[in-house]
């Protein structure tokens, strides 16, 4: 989901044109897993750097409390799903 549909959805419940509901057991199971699998850190690249850029993103990572690797990570997830994209 990026950001403009959570936009809509805060809308839409603000609003009062969403009713929430509680959950069923097999859709809390299913969302679980789902987080699982999002959150799973199952695969190492290895990757090479200037000098200056991770110094860089250890610089940014430190001031937002992080691990810098949490930090890059967060970055290419970003990139991946959309909500970063390249300036043009």
């Amino acid at each position: 989901m990026n950001k403009k549909q959570e936009k809509e959805l805060l809308n839409a419940l603000e609003g009062g044109n969403i009713e929430l509901k509680n959950p069923s057991e097999s859709l809390l199971l299913e969302l679980e897993r789902a987080a699982d699998n999002t959150f799973r850190k199952d695969k190492r690249i290895n990757i090479r750097l200037s000098n200056h850029d991770l110094v860089g993103i250890q610089r940014k990572a430190s001031k937002q409390g992080l691990p810098y690797q949490a930090l890059i990570a967060s970055l290419i997830h970003q990139y991946v799903e959309g909500d970063l994209v390249a300036k043009r």
